[in-house]
């Protein structure tokens, strides 16, 4: 196993001193695909000699060819890959991020061709579901999209997207990290998967008193229910929301329904890496080698 050397930093002169072509790039995928060995995927053989393209490995006893970009979500990108790593580097370092229209008129491509491949970046900024909320929990539900006069609340049959979110409250020092997913409705049905996935069963979760958070008490026995008393006692949740709503119309202006959550992916891996920023185009780049390459996605949902 060899050390390889990790990329740090969000200073964009550096970024475009580290990577200045495609041939910096394919090695430094390489370095993340083979970090603990090569394995061929035809014959299981571990020696190899250089392929014929840019820090592809042939192994020596079948003589099968493998890109670094076999096998991972920069498989068949429809440009090069020294302009994805660019992509990645402003989506993630940035604050607020880019929106495709963004992204499509810094780097000349098509606003199509920009928001097929953030998808691709949004699935792997999905949470990994290993390290859920703990400790002291607000939760909340919200709705994304236009006011619908008569549709208030709760309302069932709104065509407003319904959102539910889990903020962590730290003692002493502001919020922790934070997870949003969309639901259908307002129900313990819908709100315990949410919980399974991002919260602790020992955490101190508190929500408002609306009785769909009821069925969960049995597995959540610290759950809290308190008047919100218009926001008053959920203030840090509830700014949390407001920069969502803000980010989602301010960057993006709308999005797709079954486009939302990959959104709020997006959100919240940087918000929970925002004291990180430094690692964080290199967990990005290292999720994008090592997850499954994702189908393409049609359709463009920003404007």
């Amino acid at each position: 196993m060899v050390k390889r050397d990790r990329y740090n930093g969000v200073n964009s002169i550096r970024f475009y001193e580290r990577f200045p072509n495609a041939e910096v790039c394919y090695r430094y995928i390489a370095d993340i695909k083979w970090e603990n060995g090569f394995i061929c995927k035809k014959c299981g053989h571990d020696n190899y000699c250089a392929g014929r393209k840019q820090s592809s490995r042939r192994c020596t006893r079948c003589k099968y060819d493998e890109s670094p970009t076999t096998g991972t979500m920069f498989d068949k990108c429809k440009f090069s890959l020294h302009l994805a790593f660019h992509l990645i580097f402003k989506i993630s370092t940035k604050k607020k991020g880019m929106s495709s229209l963004e992204l499509s008129r810094e780097f000349e491509l098509r606003q199509k061709t920009c928001w097929e491949f953030k998808r691709k970046v949004q699935q792997a900024m999905s949470s990994s579901r290993q390290h859920p909320l703990s400790g002291k929990v607000h939760v909340d539900e919200f709705y994304i999209g236009e006011y619908e006069e008569g549709k208030s609340g709760r309302s069932l049959d709104s065509k407003k997207r319904l959102v539910v979110v889990a903020l962590e409250i730290l003692e002493k020092r502001g919020v922790g990290r934070a997870y949003a997913q969309v639901i259908s409705h307002a129900s313990g049905k819908e709100f315990k998967p949410f919980f399974n996935d991002y919260i602790s069963t020992d955490a101190h979760v508190v929500t408002d008193t609306w009785k769909g958070y009821l069925p969960l008490k049995k597995n959540y026995p610290l759950l809290e229910q308190i008047l919100s008393k218009k926001g008053s006692n959920f203030t840090d949740l509830h700014i949390h929301i407001m920069n969502i709503q803000g980010w989602l119309r301010g960057i993006h202006h709308h999005c797709k329904k079954e486009h939302l959550q990959g959104y709020l992916d997006e959100f919240h891996y940087r918000y929970n890496r925002r004291n990180h920023m430094d690692t964080i185009f290199d967990n990005l780049i290292c999720r994008m080698v090592r997850y499954k390459p994702v189908c393409p996605v049609s359709g463009v949902s920003e404007n």
